[in-house]
């Protein structure tokens, strides 16, 4: 993405940014700052999911759902797109398999 960034976006985050010509919608320093922004939270809610899991309550499906209500929910810090991408990290992350999240509404 860029060279002198140690930081590189994978592709599945830079597509959050990307217009239909492939362009990106956002500087390269804003992409990365998102992007750190979302790693950092996927990483900090996978405890967070494995203790709701493990509390017997909800299977891992339903956990990381009810996380993408909240992170999609109005006034978060993150947008629909990010929150399902988040989401989605969050299942790679706990090795639980994805759950079919709601569509992103275009911004």
């Amino acid at each position: 993405m860029d060279d002198t960034s140690q930081i590189q976006p994978p592709p599945s985050f830079a597509d959050l940014f990307r217009t239909r010509s492939g362009k990106l919608s956002a500087s390269i320093g804003e992409v990365v700052q998102r992007y750190e922004l979302c790693e950092d939270l996927a990483c900090h809610l996978t405890e967070q999911a494995q203790t709701l899991y493990h509390s017997g309550n909800s299977s891992e499906e339903q956990v990381l759902l009810g996380m993408h209500a909240g992170l999609a929910a109005d006034g978060s810090v993150v947008s629909p797109a990010e929150a399902s991408w988040i989401v989605q990290r969050m299942a790679e992350l706990l090795e639980w398999r994805a759950p079919q999240l709601p569509a992103a509404i275009s911004e």
